[in-house]
């Protein structure tokens, strides 16, 4: 909360920052706090653990269940065309009606008590083999493609790195430039992937 609070207080004077379309970012955050690992994920971000006792994949999907109906509306059409770029509009407007509000979706943007609604837990240290963390682009392969799942993510991180996995994401997008096989409002979305182990 404190650092939401630092970064709207800097900008106070000159920016409108009540205006919904106020700039907002995702957070994913790990922590090392003596014997376990704590998380914290807001916005349309995943964090993947790979422990002892299995995958623990934390994701807030919850922008995903908002403007639904307008979302549908505009996977209808190809990317570039006229009618996608007005239903795209209409599913931004009704996304930013839901943001930071209760039944909606929560980002880092100027209330700090966007983060008391971020995703939060921790898990024994001793029990955790590696972890990931993959915004919404480079998460891909497997929440929108359907074409890898999660083991495979990290399998692949282990063995090539991010620049492969962000590599295969783009290849994939480039294969389908209208948008039409894999329904998506961007033909490329941001791709950053972390891995560690």
């Amino acid at each position: 909360m404190t650092s939401i609070q630092a970064v709207a207080d800097q900008h106070r004077a000159t920016c409108d920052l009540l205006h919904p379309g106020t700039p907002s970012a995702v957070v994913a955050l790990l922590r090392l706090n003596e014997t376990v690992l704590e998380y914290l994920v807001l916005g349309d971000v995943t964090v993947i653990i790979d422990t002892a006792d299995g995958l623990q994949v934390v994701a807030d999907d919850r922008v995903d269940r908002t403007a639904r109906a307008e979302r549908e509306e505009a996977d209808r059409y190809p990317f570039g065309s006229a009618e996608k770029q007005a239903a795209l509009l209409r599913m931004k407007h009704a996304e930013l009606a839901a943001r930071n509000t209760p039944g909606g979706y929560w980002v880092a943007a100027a209330d700090p008590t966007a983060a008391r609604y971020a995703i939060t837990g921790k898990i024994p240290l001793d029990t955790i083999r590696r972890v990931a963390v993959l915004t919404d682009g480079a998460a891909r392969l497997v929440a929108l493609f359907k074409l890898m799942d999660w083991p495979d993510v990290l399998e692949l991180l282990d063995q090539h790195g991010p620049t492969e996995l962000i590599r295969r994401v783009r290849a994939f997008e480039a294969a389908d430039p209208s948008c039409m096989r894999w329904a998506r409002n961007k033909r490329s979305d941001d791709a950053t992937a972390v891995y560690a182990v």
